[in-house]
């Protein structure tokens, strides 16, 4: 593993910091381009709009839910500024932390400037599914301690250099999360050229991402909490319930009500 890749000068560069920033790049540029084929105007400010909303409130979303809720120490204890420092930046990021708070941050900013809520949304979603696969190799390249459960099977790796080392053959999660939300970019892409009633593309995203999130939490390390779910878990299943509901809704109407057609 390889949780520095480089030094300039005072600077380390972090594997998983780099991944992540090169994942909200890609992210921005893919929004970019759904939001133009959707017919939104200046879609390159709305993408950086919507991209730099959730990366500020996706970082303090995640890193304050670990933080307030996760963290057994005093309020701003030393063990706090030290995981606030740059070096551990990376470390213990909770993605439901940062997914409420940087949905409620993106949904707030994009009615501020009476933008349509759902078509943008529809859009965000398959930049969301590329940016947190190419994130989540940023997780593989630290060893974070994201992997899964001890296996033996022919893919199981070890983690002696990581950031949280093992030498144990353990499921490479990350690498599950990485090609599961590669799947989901692909089919909401394909789902894109269809005429589409706004906001389905967000269900079929809250169905598949949950599905995919409470499938590898079978395999991680994370502390079940009730019934034998972990925290990720409980959340994923809410998020496949509300997806179901809402896709129910929107499918349901009549097809005539299909207002939008994607130009390619």
């Amino acid at each position: 593993m390889y949780p520095y890749l480089f030094e300039i000068g005072p600077v380390t560069v972090a594997s998983f910091g780099l991944m992540v920033a090169t994942g909200f790049l890609v992210a921005m540029h893919i929004l970019g381009r759904e939001l133009k084929s959707s017919g939104i105007a200046e879609p390159t400010e709305v993408a950086g709009l919507v991209i730099n909303t959730a990366l500020i409130g996706g970082l303090l979303g995640s890193k304050g839910y670990f933080l307030f809720i996760e963290v057994n120490e005093p309020l701003f204890s030393e063990q706090w500024f030290e995981l606030l420092s740059l070096k551990n930046l990376g470390y213990g990021l909770t993605w439901y932390g940062g997914f409420i708070v940087a949905t409620t941050a993106v949904l707030w900013r994009i009615k501020r400037k009476q933008l349509p809520v759902l078509v943008i949304a529809d859009c965000a979603v398959i930049a969301l599914a590329i940016g947190y696969a190419i994130g989540r190799i940023g997780c593989q390249l630290a060893g974070d301690g994201d992997y899964g459960v001890p296996t033996d099977l022919p893919w199981g790796m070890a983690y002696p250099n990581g950031t949280v080392p093992t030498l144990e053959k353990v499921h490479p999660a990350p690498v599950y999360e990485t090609l599961s939300h590669l799947f989901i970019f692909v089919l909401l892409k394909a789902l894109s050229k269809i005429t589409w009633i706004p906001g389905q593309l967000v269900a079929v995203y809250f169905v598949l991402a949950g599905v995919a999130r409470f499938g590898v939490e079978i395999i991680r390390l994370n502390p079940r909490v009730v019934f034998g779910l972990s925290e990720a878990q409980i959340i994923s299943v809410l998020l496949i319930i509300v997806g179901l509901i809402w896709g129910i809704m929107l499918f349901s109407q009549p097809k005539d009500n299909a207002i939008r057609v994607r130009a390619r």
